[in-house]
């Protein structure tokens, strides 16, 4: 999954023999989870066909302030509309015409109009000719957009239409989709920190076949995951056995299988973290012996002798020096109490209390209800939400807290 992923995007096209290349870009946006629209100059047409861009994007593709029905039932494609409903609108190609018509505020066709409405940041990708980019009017364009806060996508130098070899290419739309991906990336709040996450059960294996464990589905920290990605966050996933599946190019998904690599993959990475939060049900005790072969059921009673596993939690609490860090308990009784406790104990920074006496929380379910209490015992408690919703609130906890 991509930063872009949920994300309307508004695709300008203009009339440049670059046109081709954006049935690929809204091919790559679309990969990228985006919705996209097209908004094209009436002369880029002639390079590449609006029913071309219509199917890849899904939707009607706009050229004219109206499309001609009947006589009496002209339809009209508001700039307005257009302009509020992106999140990001891209210009690629942008032709020396269209850049000096931005540039200065020229309004003589339906693109022009919805870049003048929007409310979004603009991105614009140049394509044109040699002598065309160097000339003095282009660059004074390009600089006088960017003073308006619209961000360039730089051309690469290359073969030009003309024959000539030099800058003026407009970027190929793989980098193109990468440039916006990092920039969007870098206005994000959890920008250049890394975040490591625990989530799922772990299984202590009592013989080839089976093994001691809990009903964890790993949710929760698939749903933190996503959400730290979301906020700019390199993140590392460390989990147990989990059907949860996760694609984010900001996600880095480590699989163990019990409390011991839990524990040695987690101080692995816990150092270059600014934010770890411990959603996993780790088992509290394995057995001291594990079984070569399969136990054959010949009494009426087994008795297995059972050891404590790491407290991987309180081991990082003991060597915390940047890292905020973030624990979960679930309880059954005296709940506030118990996890008020555990957050002095182990040295946490935040403590997610979720009750199984609360209907629609604990594991293998789609909700959560949750109490969040901090270091100086302040309490928050929050109704009960899907679990994606969960992962906001408590990752708004923590940014609220200024944990750099």
């Amino acid at each position: 999954m991509s930063i872009l992923s949920g994300k309307n995007i508004l695709l300008g096209v203009t009339a440049g023999i670059a046109a081709y290349k954006t049935a690929h870009l809204v091919r790559l946006f679309i990969k990228a989870g985006a919705h996209v629209k097209v908004v094209m100059t009436p002369a880029s047409k002639d390079f590449v066909t609006p029913l071309t861009l219509s199917t890849l994007s899904k939707n009607p593709v706009y050229s004219t302030f109206f499309d001609a029905g009947n006589d009496e039932n002209e339809e009209w494609n508001s700039h307005v509309d257009l302009g509020l409903w992106a999140d990001y609108m891209l210009v690629a190609p942008a032709t020396a015409n269209t850049l000096s018509k931005m540039a200065n505020g020229v309004c003589d066709n339906l693109l022009l109009a919805v870049y003048l409405s929007a409310k979004c940041k603009v991105y614009f990708a140049p394509a044109m000719d040699l002598d065309m980019y160097e000339h003095a009017t282009t660059k004074s364009s390009i600089e006088k957009l960017q003073s308006f806060g619209n961000i360039f996508i730089p051309p690469s130098s290359g073969e030009l239409a003309s024959g000539l070899v030099g800058e003026g290419r407009m970027e190929e739309p793989e980098n193109i989709i990468s440039f916006i991906e990092n920039e969007i990336v870098k206005g994000l709040p959890l920008f250049n920190q890394k975040v490591l996450i625990t989530a799922g059960p772990t299984y202590e294996a009592i013989d080839p076949v089976r093994f001691v464990g809990n009903h964890s589905s790993g949710k929760m920290g698939f749903e933190l995951a996503k959400t730290a990605a979301n906020l700019g966050a390199q993140v590392c996933l460390i989990t147990g056995p989990s059907s949860e599946k996760i694609s984010h190019s900001l996600i880095e998904r480590i699989d163990v299988i019990n409390a011991e690599e839990m524990y040695t993959e987690v101080h692995k990475k816990y150092n270059a973290s600014n934010i770890a939060i411990l959603s996993a049900a780790v088992s509290d005790y394995k057995p001291r012996i594990v079984s070569k072969s399969k136990i054959k059921k010949s009494s009426e009673s087994l008795s297995i002798d059972l050891v404590k596993t790491k407290d991987i939690l309180a081991s990082l609490g003991t060597i915390k020096d940047k890292q905020f860090l973030v624990g979960f308990a679930l309880e059954t009784d005296n709940e506030i109490i118990n996890a008020t406790a555990k957050l002095k104990k182990k040295n946490l920074d935040l403590i997610v209390l979720n009750s199984l006496k609360d209907k629609g929380a604990g594991f293998k379910k789609e909700t959560n209800k949750v109490t969040i209490i901090d270091k100086f015992e302040k309490i928050s408690e929050f109704s009960l939400k899907s679990k994606a919703e969960v992962a906001v609130d408590i990752f708004k906890e923590i940014l609220n807290r200024n944990y750099a």
